[in-house]
Order: C-alpha cells, then sequence, then structure tokens
C-alpha cells in the first residue's frame, strides 16, 4: 500500500511537453496528448525527471536521498526500487479566448472526472454544455433559464447556467481562475477547442555562415497556453511520507517542464496537496 498524495500545476508560460521533431508535413513540434479527450498531458516521466534534479540539485555531492527516493540510475549495479511514483498530469482547467469575455476556463465531464477522483472529492459531475452564470453573451430565446449563447472560432454555443460550477475550482486557485468564467463542454467537443487554445510559434534555424534559414530548418510549435491548470496523482511508501521533502522550504514552487525553457517555455507554478485522511469504519 502507498499514501496517496498530488499535485496541481498552473503553467506560467506556454508549456510543450512532446516531440522536438515531428514528421508530418510542416515538422509540426507535437505535445503529448492523452488518448480520449485528445488534450495535453505531462507525462509522469516527465515529472519524475524534474522532481529527481531538483533533489539532485540539492544534495549537491551527497545524492543519497536521490538514490533513496527516485531509485538508482540505470547502469547501476545496485538497482533499487523508487519510493515515490507519478503518473501523468491531465488538464483540469483549460484558457480558451472566446469574444466578449474575452477568456474562459474549458473543461469537459472526462477531465473533472479525473480530477474528482484524484482530489477524493464528492461533489457531482456537472452537464456538458454548462457555464458559470456571470458570463457575457447573447441571451437565448429558447432558454428556459436564460441560457447564455457563446461565440467560439468553431462557431455558437448555447450555455445553460450552472453556479455549482465554481465548486470544481481548486483550493488556492481562486485568485487565477474565475468563477464567472467557467465552461464545461462535451467530452467529443473538448479536442477541438483544445486544438484551437493551443499556443503557436514558427521557429527558424539559421544558417551556421549566413543570417538566412537553413534549408528545411522551418518547423512549428505548438505547446498548452499561459493559465493552464493540471492535476497528477502521486504515491509514497506510507512509512516514510512525511520525510519526503521536494521542495526546500514549502509545498509550492515554480519549476520547470520540457526541453524549451533557454526559450520561455515551460515554467509552471506545482503545488503538492496531501488530501486529508479518511476515518476506517
Amino acid at each position: 500500500m502507498y499514501e496517496r498524495r498530488y499535485g496541481l500545476i498552473r503553467t506560467l508560460a506556454p508549456l510543450h511537453v512532446g516531440a522536438s521533431a515531428g514528421e508530418e508535413s510542416g515538422n509540426l513540434n507535437l505535445i503529448f496528448r492523452e488518448a480520449y479527450t485528445q488534450t495535453g498531458i505531462i507525462p509522469g516521466s516527465s515529472i519524475r525527471g524534474r522532481f529527481r534534479a531538483e533533489m539532485r540539485r540539492q544534495g549537491g555531492s551527497d545524492q543519497s536521498a536521490t538514490i533513496r527516493w527516485y531509485g538508482s540510475e540505470a547502469g547501476n549495479a545496485d538497482i533499487s526500487e523508487a519510493r515515490v511514483k507519478f503518473e501523468y498530469a491531465s488538464l483540469v482547467w483549460l484558457p480558451v479566448f472566446c469574444p466578449g469575455q474575452p477568456v474562459v476556463w474549458v473543461s469537459c465531464p472526462r477531465l473533472l472526472d479525473r480530477y474528482r477522483r484524484i482530489a477524493d472529492m464528492s461533489l457531482r459531475l456537472p452537464d456538458k454544455y454548462t457555464g458559470s452564470p456571470g458570463l457575457r453573451g447573447r441571451e437565448s430565446t429558447g432558454g428556459a433559464d436564460k441560457d447564455k449563447i457563446l461565440f467560439f472560432n468553431l462557431g455558437f454555443m448555447t450555455i445553460r447556467p450552472d453556479a455549482r460550477l465554481r465548486d470544481w475550482i481548486p483550493e488556492g486557485f481562486e485568485d487565477c481562475l474565475s468563477a464567472d468564467r467557467l465552461v464545461v463542454v462535451d467530452d467529443a467537443d473538448m479536442g477541438l477547442i483544445h486544438d484551437m487554445a493551443l499556443f503557436r510559434q514558427s521557429r527558424v534555424k539559421l544558417d551556421d555562415n549566413e543570417k538566412k534559414v537553413a534549408p528545411g530548418a522551418f518547423f512549428n510549435l505548438e505547446a498548452m497556453p499561459e493559465g493552464s491548470v493540471l492535476i497528477f496523482p502521486l504515491a509514497l511508501k506510507p512509512k516514510e511520507a512525511d520525510d519526503w521533502k521536494p521542495f526546500a522550504t514549502s509545498s509550492s514552487q515554480d519549476l520547470y517542464f520540457g526541453g524549451l525553457e533557454s526559450v520561455g517555455f515551460g515554467r509552471c507554478e506545482v503545488t503538492l496537496i496531501k488530501p486529508p485522511a479518511k476515518e476506517v469504519q
């Protein structure tokens, strides 16, 4: 048995965790995606690597704590199992441009259900195509409860008001997630809205001798936008769980994910949370 914890990630800059060079037309650098909603994720191996590197940096020449918690590196004769285990991080809320708002945070039942299970909440899942009562939009003439019509790049969407969506804002994120700008869509629509919201940038590699683009060195990059909120579960060996100190001073710290931090990508605020213990009947 393991002790359960989880982490919340808020992107402070565009986040690219994925391929370094895709084979698709245009050499698009794709991010990793969850299989069903086709929304961006951070693999558990990437999260583990970042935490391991942070503990290695804190430990200096003494790497015993790093080996104890994360196991020995490949090729080491003394193989040891990691005492902390990470799963992938999935989206909880995704910021999307919407004329008139100008930004709404969008999710879907499948993503919220994973958040609910990881955070061990008893909330009832919201219905699809619901939103905060404070959304600005044209009122639907046929709606009984003053449904709002929002306009996205993909067309118009009728949203029913649901004040309970504010309960799905993670604790401590009230200042960065507006309770008046939350929208829940169908699982089948989430992937399309996600792709519409991605940060995209064209990049080039210059020729070694001249200031011109090298042949075949033009490519596009995609990343999850600033302001995205993700969640990931982790597990600790129970008898040693309180000894795990991934951050030096608090339960929250800025970390970089992905391989493009040198050009301003990947900065995130990571907060670790210990769910309250349940009473055993």
